[in-house]
């Protein structure tokens, strides 16, 4: 049976706030009109070759896939109790290594190291390993983006992670920008085409770090410009037939490990090293060149993963939270450009190599335990709502600044 295409239109929010959620009631109480949520496809997916009675599956081109039940129902209990009320859901859709040798041959692209890596491309190159990841893609457009919404509903999808730092976040082997550009053009068409049997208007973004005319490594076949990649990510598309695609941004500051963003060396031109919250425009002005735009208009742009890291300075706390205020106001001012702007963690954890990005504090020994609200949570609380003047107002001073006008682009 053919799918149907829901033409439901894309919700309209009226601000950009939200939170990569690990705790619902609170991204709830924050007041969060966007979220987003991880879903790794080699957790969706069930070692076993036979289903039995009942299981879940995902098929394509004559392969049958059997699901991970426990994995789609917890998926589940993430999403429809915030697309319930109204919450607009994005997954960043995935895939780590896992521990089970067939689930590993069926989702992680044949080149990749053995070892390196934390989140890999996708086999999109063997016939068993292609059908797999369309399957996985077309069960998740079925269950969640579809007009049938009693599972919940997402209306994005983030493809792979920070794919310009490939090496570490899209381990496909060692690959210059041009390998990648193909490579991930394929993978993020092919989860474009699952999301259209399903749904007219649901959102695809392509996943990129602040890295821009720089790059994350020293070697140029473990990481790769952000501009280049895009460049010859929008160019391949439109060889093959261009499609929707958009763009989501970690506009982290340029050291990870000091949240003072406004004191970025960055430029404001299309040669700048890196794009942080500082220079955000750089990233507007791209997408609205002839080369980007889909239809004569430009993508869409979302910032899906980004942080401020609580430093052992004495004004620690204040400069995190001055920080999300600096980030909410540069966002702000590119108005309608932007559909989410999603902080980056929820919770501190543990295995983030010593950064400490939460709202929360994590309880000592734990690795994402909440412990305490930071002042940031306030500030995240008041972003979007008639509070956010006087809540942001006492953080200018840290910021350098005598009123956010400053920031409003010359």
């Amino acid at each position: 049976m053919l799918a149907v295409q829901d033409p439901t239109p894309h919700p309209i929010k009226s601000s950009p706030k939200g939170l990569q959620v690990q705790m619902i009631s609170d991204a709830l109480e924050l007041g969060i009109h966007h979220a987003n949520l991880n879903i790794r496809l080699n957790a969706l997916l069930s070692p076993e070759k036979e289903a039995k009675p009942g299981q879940l599956t995902a098929s394509a081109d004559g392969f049958t896939f059997v699901l991970n039940q426990k994995y789609v129902e917890g998926m589940d209990r993430q999403i429809k109790p915030m697309s319930d009320k109204g919450v607009v859901v994005s997954l960043i859709v995935t895939t780590s290594r896992s521990p089970n040798e067939r689930i590993r041959k069926l989702t992680i692209h044949p080149k990749a190291d053995p070892i390196k890596g934390i989140t890999m491309a996708s086999d999109t190159v063997t016939p068993e390993g292609r059908a797999c990841y369309k399957a996985l893609t077309e069960f998740i457009a079925r269950r969640w983006s579809a007009a049938d919404a009693k599972h919940g509903r997402v209306w994005g999808w983030i493809v792979g992670n920070e794919v310009n730092s490939h090496n570490e976040w899209h381990q496909m082997g060692p690959a210059n920008v041009e390998e990648v550009a193909l490579q991930y053009e394929d993978q993020v068409r092919l989860a474009w085409e699952s999301l259209r049997q399903h749904s007219t208007n649901a959102r695809v973004y392509i996943s990129m770090e602040h890295h821009w005319t720089a790059k994350g490594h020293k070697d140029p076949l473990q990481a790769c410009p952000g501009r280049t990649l895009l460049e010859l990510f929008a160019k391949r598309a439109r060889e093959r037939g261009d499609f929707d695609w958009n763009l989501a941004f970690h506009p982290y500051p340029s050291n990870l490990r000091d949240p003072r963003t406004w004191l970025d060396k960055v430029s404001f031109n299309d040669n700048t090293p890196k794009v942080t919250f500082k220079n955000l425009e750089v990233l507007t002005k791209k997408l609205a060149t002839p080369e980007m735009l889909y239809a004569g208009k430009p993508r869409r742009l979302s910032f899906t993963e980004q942080g401020f890291d609580v430093t052992q300075r004495p004004d620690a706390l204040a400069e995190q939270a001055a920080a999300y205020a600096y980030a909410w106001e540069k966002v702000m001012r590119l108005g309608e450009a932007v559909d989410a702007f999603h902080y980056h963690r929820h919770v501190d954890h543990s295995l983030e190599n010593g950064l400490r990005f939460g709202l929360w504090s994590n309880k000592p020994g734990t690795i994402s335990e909440p412990d305490q609200q930071r002042p940031i949570w306030h500030l995240l609380k008041a972003a979007g709502t008639p509070e956010w003047k006087a809540a942001a107002e006492p953080y200018l001073k840290t910021c350098g600044l005598k009123s956010w006008d400053e920031l409003n682009p010359k």
